[in-house]
């Protein structure tokens, strides 16, 4: 089920290159979205898992879907469970995209693409994005996961990693100096 997730803050992005979880498996894109607990976007997200649930397991969504959680097998989980920087009061919805399937779509407001090296995405900025929720039920057993497709940066944020956001805001322009001694 495509879901598009709005205002939200980005951690730990991957969006340019591929990588392995903790370095063993496939390469993958990833990002985590920061939605807040008391959001209408958590509710909507809540509702996209139960309704993939319901239509894979029947009658056994909700014991599957709770077997799941406790596991800890869902892409949507409890920021407060977790000991990073901007979690606390947020669930963490984790997307990631196979290497094989290409790179996410990355967009600035104006949906122009945004390379790696133009530094505006970044943890902690807002986003907007668009996943796929949908159910596993594999050899690897019975989860929830979900496919990342888009990223749209919204705004600047906090940066999660404590640097500063990178401008030349606080320099000015000193032109050409003609006294300069030439280097060549």
């Amino acid at each position: 089920m495509k879901l598009v997730i709005r205002d939200a803050r980005l951690s730990f992005p991957d969006l340019f290159e591929p990588v392995q979880y903790q370095n063993q498996g496939p390469f993958n894109y990833r990002a985590t979205f920061l939605i807040p607990k008391a959001s209408p976007m958590k509710k909507a997200v809540d509702a996209a898992i139960k309704q993939v649930a319901a239509e894979k397991w029947g009658a056994k969504a909700d014991a599957i879907l709770k077997a799941a959680i406790a596991g800890g097998k869902t892409c949507f989980t409890d920021g407060d469970s977790k000991d990073y920087n901007g979690y606390a009061d947020n669930f963490a919805l984790v997307a990631t995209r196979s290497q094989d399937a290409g790179r996410p779509v990355v967009v600035d407001r104006s949906k122009h693409p945004i390379a790696a090296s133009d530094g505006k995405i970044y943890s902690g900025c807002y986003v907007n994005g668009t996943v796929e929720i949908w159910p596993q039920d594999n050899a690897f057993g019975r989860a929830i996961r979900a496919t990342l497709v888009n990223v749209q940066f919204v705004k600047d944020g906090e940066s999660f990693g404590g640097a500063t956001i990178a401008t030349d805001d606080d320099l000015d322009d000193l032109g050409f100096d003609e006294d300069e001694d030439d280097l060549a």
